[in-house]
């Protein structure tokens, strides 16, 4: 019985530590800074999260296909958490608006978007959308999922190990297109890292660091 306890105990703060690295909000008066890099964009975000459900930062974005780039205030709710003795999931509203810009033109952006995710320490699911919209700049819907398992369960403090598989789905103003992404995600404390390879070409290098 003292076994069982223990492991209802011990396993969600386990979870609730090795999943927030990827997640958009911190613990309360904490602050992150992640680099994402794919084949549609490349970006940079910073944010101070004031409780465990807000997090307000900027974020710097350079949208490939549209050769722009976008500064924007991001604001990121958690409107639900769901803490299981073993496993987690959550519900996220991300919401930005700023301006975008190129080398001819400038224009109020905006965008929006859900994110959920469930997990356990050995499977990951999640589910992101994003809606963007920059009048004669970009507009865009894009869909993202991932499927991930985690090879062997470190313990608290070791180096964890995800091998996921993330489809994206991009709703462009051009032409729509499905591409899969196979990636190694890695963390250990506050410091998370993802690599992967684009089917269509490219490279994704992730990196999130709590302080």
């Amino acid at each position: 019985m003292k076994k069982l306890l223990l492991s209802f105990t011990i396993v969600p703060i386990i979870l609730s530590a090795a999943a927030a690295e990827a997640r958009p909000i911190s613990y309360p008066g904490g602050w992150t800074v992640m680099s994402m890099n794919d084949v549609d964009s490349n970006w940079f975000h910073m944010h101070y999260s004031p409780s465990v459900d807000l997090s307000v930062g900027w974020r710097h974005e350079y949208l490939r296909g549209a050769e722009s780039h976008a500064d924007m205030l991001q604001v990121n709710n958690l409107l639900k958490r769901w803490n299981n003795p073993a496993s987690q999931a959550n519900l996220y509203l991300k919401s930005g608006l700023g301006i975008a810009y190129n080398s001819e033109d400038a224009a109020p952006a905006a965008f929006t978007g859900i994110a959920a995710d469930w997990e356990d320490r050995r499977y990951f699911v999640s589910y992101e959308n994003r809606f963007f919209y920059a009048k004669d700049i970009e507009q865009f819907a894009k869909h993202t999922a991932r499927v991930g398992v985690a090879p062997y369960i470190g313990d608290y403090g070791d180096i964890h190990t995800w091998l996921m598989v993330q489809a994206d789905y991009d709703a462009g103003a051009k032409e729509d297109e499905l591409s899969i992404t196979p990636l190694v995600r890695l963390f250990k404390g506050p410091t998370m890292m993802e690599a992967g390879y684009n089917l269509n070409g490219g490279v994704l290098l992730n990196v999130t660091h709590r302080f």
